[in-house]
C-alpha cells in the first residue's frame, strides 16, 4: 500500500511539472515549444526542454538558458536545476508544436482556413495515420463559431487514444477576440487493434491451395 508520504511526493511533483509547462508554453510558443521533462537527481533537478527552434530557447551566448534556470530556481523551487534544450525529433507529428504554428500565423493575419488546409496536409504528408484542426471564436462575424477539417482516421475513445493520439490546445489573441486551437494527431509507426494486415502468399501455397486434379482414366462401358 502506498503510504501518505510518497503520495504527497508524487502529487507535487505532477503538480510542478504542470506549473512549469503552462509557464513555458506561455513565453515561448513562439520557439514553437513542443514539452518538458523534469527529473530529480541526487545534487538537484534536471530539465529537458522540447522546442522547434532551440536556438530560440538558448538566446546569444546563453543568454535565454540563463536567466530561465534562474526563474526555475526562484520561481518553482528547483535547487541546483541544470537545463537542457532539445530539438523536436518529428515537428510536424507533435500536435502542441503544429497548434503554435497556427497560432503564429493568425497572429500575422493569414486567414484561417488557408492555415489550416495547409497545417493538416503538412501533418498527413508526414505520415500521420490521421488528424484534426479545429480553429473556434469570430471566424466571420460577431457571433463565435467553429472550423472543423479533418483527415485520414482519427481516434475519439477507447484504449487506442492513450497511446497513439497527441492532442494539444492553444489561443490566440486577435483583432476579433480570442480564437481557440485545437489540434489532434493519429502517430504513425504504431499497430492499432483494428488493423487487419493481408499475408501475401508464396507460389508454393498457392499450389496447394488449388483443387486435386481428378485421375485420368475410367474403363468404357462393355
Amino acid at each position: 500500500m502506498v503510504g501518505p508520504r510518497v503520495k504527497s511526493y508524487f502529487l507535487n511533483y505532477g503538480l510542478k511539472k504542470l506549473m512549469i509547462d503552462e509557464f513555458l508554453a506561455h513565453y515561448f510558443k513562439d520557439a514553437g515549444y513542443a514539452d518538458v521533462e523534469l527529473y530529480r537527481t541526487p545534487t538537484g533537478y534536471r530539465v529537458v526542454i522540447h522546442a522547434e527552434y532551440p536556438g530560440r530557447l538558448i538566446g546569444r551566448g546563453g543568454s535565454v538558458i540563463k536567466k530561465l534556470s534562474t526563474i526555475l530556481q526562484t520561481r518553482f523551487g528547483l535547487d541546483n536545476v541544470n537545463v537542457t534544450i532539445s530539438p523536436v525529433v518529428d515537428p510536424d507529428l507533435n500536435a502542441r508544436v503544429v497548434a503554435f504554428r497556427i497560432v503564429r500565423a493568425l497572429e500575422k493575419e493569414i486567414p484561417f482556413r488557408r492555415v489550416i488546409m495547409y497545417m493538416l496536409k503538412r501533418v498527413m504528408d508526414a505520415g500521420a495515420v490521421g488528424a484534426e484542426i479545429i480553429v473556434s471564436g469570430k471566424l466571420r462575424g460577431e457571433r463565435a463559431t467553429y472550423e472543423k477539417l479533418k483527415a485520414g482516421k482519427v481516434y475519439k475513445a477507447g484504449e487506442p487514444v492513450e497511446y497513439v493520439v497527441d492532442r494539444a490546445v492553444a489561443k490566440a489573441l486577435l483583432k476579433p477576440g480570442i480564437f481557440g486551437v485545437e489540434v489532434v494527431i493519429v502517430k504513425p509507426n504504431i499497430k492499432l487493434p483494428d488493423h487487419v494486415e493481408v499475408k501475401a502468399l508464396k507460389p508454393e501455397e498457392i499450389e496447394q491451395l488449388k483443387p486435386a486434379k481428378a485421375e485420368a482414366g475410367g474403363g468404357s462401358a462393355g
